[in-house]
C-alpha cells in the first residue's frame, strides 16, 4: 500500500487526491466481488430451486420462471449492497422500486390476476395436460397450462384460449379424471307395454353391449324408470364403462336398445297432443 502511495505522490497527486484514488478504488474492487459473488450465488440458487421443482414434476414453465425469479432476485441485492458500499442510500431506490411496482400492478392487473390464477391450477392440479374437462362453457381436451391461459381442443379440432383467470375462478368439470364413467342412454315407449316387460329388454340389451362393466357389486346395470311424459314412459338404460370407451359404448348401446325394443315389439312413440274441438 505505501508503494502504491508513493507512486500516486510521484505522479505529482496530492495526498488527499491520492487517499480518494485508493479509497475508492478499494470500494470498486469490493464492489466487483460482491457482484461477483451475486451472480454466484443467484446460479446456484436458480439451479437448486430448479432442482427441487423438477423433482416434484412441477410445470416446466413455472419451473423456470420460479428459478430465474430466485436468481434475479439475489443479484438485485447484490446490487443495492454495491450501492451501499459507495455510501448512496439505498432506502430511497427500495421507495422507486416499490412505487414502480404498484404503478406497473396497477397497469397488468388483469394479466397479474391470470398469472397468480395460472399458479394457482399448476399448484392444486384440477386437471393436467391430456385431461377432458367442461369450464367457462367449453369442452375439450387440455393442449397446454402456461402462465396466462389454459389451451383447450375440441372434438371437432377448435382450439379455445381461456384466460386462467375464467378457468380458476368457474366450475371445473373434469371428465376424465376417473378410469371409469357412467354411460345413460335415454328412451320412451308407449303407455300400453308392460313396464317390467320393457325393464327386462333394457337389461337384456345393456349385457349384450361390447364394453359395458358387468359389475352388479361396484358398477351395477341399470334400467331406470325416470317418469312419466307427455306421450311415453321415460326410461333411462344406465351402464359403466371405461372412460376411454365412452362414446364408443353410448353408440353401441343407444343401437342395442333400438334393436331390442323393436325385437320385443314395443312402441317408441312420436310425441302427441289431443286436441277438443268444441
Amino acid at each position: 500500500m505505501e508503494e502504491i502511495t508513493k507512486q500516486l505522490e510521484a505522479w505529482g497527486l496530492g495526498e488527499s487526491t491520492v487517499q480518494m484514488v485508493i479509497d475508492y478504488g478499494l470500494k470498486i474492487i469490493g464492489a466487483l466481488i460482491v457482484l461477483y459473488l451475486g451472480f454466484l450465488i443467484g446460479g446456484k440458487v436458480q439451479s437448486a430451486v430448479m432442482h427441487r421443482l423438477e423433482k416434484v414434476n412441477f410445470d416446466a414453465s413455472l419451473t423456470k420462471f420460479f428459478g430465474s425469479l430466485s436468481k434475479w432476485g439475489i443479484i438485485l441485492l447484490t446490487f443495492l449492497a454495491c450501492l451501499s458500499i459507495f455510501g448512496v442510500e439505498t432506502t430511497s431506490f427500495a421507495a422507486v422500486i416499490g412505487g414502480a411496482s404498484v404503478a406497473i400492478g396497477l397497469a397488468l392487473q388483469g394479466s397479474l390476476s391470470h398469472l397468480a390464477s395460472g399458479i394457482m391450477l399448476l399448484i392444486f392440479r384440477p386437471f393436467g395436460v391430456g385431461d377432458v374437462i367442461t369450464v367457462a362453457g367449453t369442452t375439450g381436451k387440455v393442449d397446454e397450462i402456461s402462465l396466462f391461459t389454459v389451451t383447450l381442443d375440441t372434438p371437432d379440432r377448435r382450439r379455445f384460449i381461456i384466460p386462467n383467470g375464467a378457468v380458476f375462478g368457474s366450475t371445473i368439470e373434469n371428465v376424465t379424471f376417473h378410469d371409469i364413467r357412467r354411460c345413460d342412454v335415454a328412451v320412451g315407449v308407449g303407455y300400453g307395454d308392460s313396464i317390467d316387460k320393457t325393464r327386462e329388454v333394457l337389461i337384456d340389451a345393456m349385457k349384450n353391449v361390447e364394453g359395458v362393466i358387468l359389475d352388479d357389486e361396484n358398477f351395477p346395470i341399470q334400467a331406470y324408470l325416470t317418469g312419466l311424459g307427455a306421450s311415453s314412459v321415460d326410461w333411462q338404460a344406465r351402464v359403466f364403462c371405461k372412460t376411454d370407451d365412452y362414446w364408443a359404448v353410448r353408440e353401441r348401446l343407444t343401437r342395442e336398445v333400438k334393436l331390442k325394443i323393436d325385437e320385443a315389439g314395443l312402441d317408441i312413440p312420436y310425441p302427441q297432443r289431443v286436441i277438443h274441438q268444441a
